[in-house]
């Protein structure tokens, strides 16, 4: 019999030739599509019109296999659009993707894929996943080094790495899209993935605005000495190492050191101000066994970032101090703080603003 995996299919290349790379290797799939209801400004009932328009369901004809459509809209809204608005309420920046994949992707769609007979759910994740002759699974950073987004699965467990297939892991990006065009195979969309998906032709700010329950209000700026030196006009408009928009003239470029929610205070400094030797970092999840004494690793504190020398000492459960090497700029509460050794990722937790 067939091993039967499901594909997340988002309707870009990389889903699409996730389904193609299994498919060819003789795997019986089943594609998954779900609706958060951030896709469209439509309703329901028209982005399936609209989306059967786009060719999202002329995937599954291209590579002959069935695709579903999921309604997980009231889902979405809760644990990931909910969170987003909150961290930011706590003068924190959110990091959507990290909770996504855990709770949305091999969380509530990787229930739905066993509940097709499905073993594993497949994504266009360029990340890899080992197991080791105990048994226990590794997470890796894709070989596509420009690509690479094990970063954002860092808080899966064993269990969901188990379950998790990433047949792009091993590619280039080039090669993906090469394979793509010499199989005519057409994504439903040519748009690349976004750090946040569900906010689209519209700022941060006007979309927190609309959320149900977040306020702000206007407030008092001040430099690291305490003096008060202009106004914000809300404190979600602003994020740590953040340069424009503090409007406060200087001989020196101001940048964003610190979100005093408690006082509604914006504290702002130098560039030198920035820089931070250690972090807290609360809420990890470890991949594999959790550590209980010092040990050397490199800490990623944000996608976009390289990953830097550091020693991690274990703290209580799930918590941990970590100072660098060298100090590193910005170090934003409520963002990821990401463990590596080598190329694996050991797990990953929230940086605490209480370190």
């Amino acid at each position: 019999m067939k091993k039967k995996t499901a594909v997340a299919i988002s309707g870009g290349v990389d889903s699409l030739m996730a389904a193609c790379v299994l498919k060819e290797q003789g795997q019986d799939i089943v594609g998954i599509h779900f609706i958060t209801g951030f896709e469209t400004d439509l309703d329901y009932a028209q982005h399936l019109k609209k989306y059967n328009r786009l060719k999202i369901l002329n995937i599954g004809k291209q590579l002959r296999i069935p695709i579903e459509i999921v309604d997980i809209r009231s889902e979405f809204q809760e644990k990931i659009v909910d969170y987003f608005t909150q961290t930011y309420s706590k003068g924190q920046t959110p990091n959507p993707c990290m909770c996504c994949n855990p709770i949305i992707k091999f969380g509530r769609i990787l229930s739905h894929a066993h509940r097709l007979g499905a073993q594993k759910l497949a994504t266009g994740h360029y990340a890899r996943i080992k197991k080791d002759t105990s048994g226990n699974f590794h997470l890796l950073k894709g070989l596509d080094s420009q690509k690479d987004q094990s970063y954002f699965l860092a808080r899966l467990t064993q269990q969901q790495l188990e379950n998790a297939s990433f047949p792009l892991g091993d590619m280039q990006k080039t090669e993906v899209k090469q394979m793509a065009a010499q199989k005519g195979l057409q994504p439903a969309t040519r748009d690349e993935s976004q750090d946040v998906c569900f906010i689209k032709h519209i700022s941060y700010r006007e979309f927190l605005g609309a959320q149900k329950g977040f306020e702000y209000r206007p407030g008092l700026i001040e430099n690291v000495n305490g003096q008060v030196i202009g106004e914000h006009k809300g404190l979600h408009l602003f994020t740590i190492g953040q340069r424009r928009g503090i409007n406060c003239p200087a001989d020196e470029p101001y940048y964003v050191i610190r979100l005093d929610t408690e006082r509604n205070r914006l504290t702002v400094g130098t560039k030198k101000d920035l820089m931070s030797s250690e972090c807290k970092v609360v809420e990890i999840n470890w991949i594999g066994k959790e550590p209980t004494t010092p040990m050397e690793v490199h800490t990623r504190i944000r996608y976009r970032s390289k990953e830097a020398a550091s020693m991690v000492f274990p703290q209580a459960k799930s918590t941990a101090m970590v100072r660098f090497k060298n100090p590193q700029s910005a170090v934003t509460p409520g963002q990821g703080a990401v463990f590596y050794q080598d190329d694996e990722i050991l797990g990953g937790g929230w940086i605490s603003p209480n370190g």
